[in-house]
């Protein structure tokens, strides 16, 4: 996959210690900011070159690329410059936890381990929709077609509804999953996303 970015020259690394850019590495199915990390030329280059992510490290004062110990390879999905030209976000796709430490990102605890889990989710059943491994009952929901998918949102609703007024909390919360899960694979089997939705509320909101 080839990588849309600007060439590095074209970034003002002149304003920066040692020619080096800061990263900012967000995952790009969970919006998770994972960590931060620095590139020079040489690290921009190979990592645009492959499609993981290398760095300079500022401490051994050599290239380094991201889980070539670990295995916990960051794919490149896209690099963007900011206003300034001076700083980069990384979008990726991880393999496995991000921190040395094993933790999901390197902020730790101040990022909770399921936040933008339903982005992730809504990736998972993207992947379902493409791959259409037997066995899965997302599969099985597609195989279904439209309607009897819309029929599951419709049922996953109704429950939610019982539970809600009933004051069940529990319970409520258990049947609205089932219901995003659902809704997730309608939009999936109509050619829709989350980021649809945020589109139409976000117009609704201004």
């Amino acid at each position: 996959m080839k990588i849309e970015a600007k060439p590095f020259p074209a970034l003002d690394a002149a304003k920066l210690p040692g020619g080096l850019v800061p990263a900012v590495i967000q995952d790009a199915r969970t919006l998770q900011v994972l960590m931060l990390g620095y590139m020079n030329e040489e690290a921009y280059n190979k990592s645009l070159a492959e499609g993981r992510v290398t760095f300079y490290s500022r401490s051994r004062r050599c290239l380094w690329t991201k889980g070539e110990t670990s295995g916990n390879w960051l794919d490149i999905v896209s690099v963007t410059a900011d206003c300034d030209d001076d700083t980069l976000l990384v979008r990726v796709i991880p393999h496995g936890p991000t921190c040395h430490t094993g933790s999901k990102t390197c902020f730790g605890e101040a990022v909770p381990e399921t936040e933008g889990f339903i982005r992730y989710l809504q990736s998972v059943i993207q992947g379902r929709h493409a791959e259409m491994p037997e066995g899965s009952y997302t599969t099985k929901l597609f195989n279904r077609g439209v309607n009897k998918i819309a029929q599951k949102v419709g049922e996953e609703a109704v429950e939610t509804v019982i539970e809600a007024v009933a004051q069940n909390r529990e319970a409520m919360i258990y049947e609205a999953s089932d219901l995003i899960y659902h809704l997730l694979v309608l939009l999936e089997a109509t050619g829709c996303s989350i980021a649809d939705l945020e589109k139409e509320l976000a117009r609704r909101h201004s």
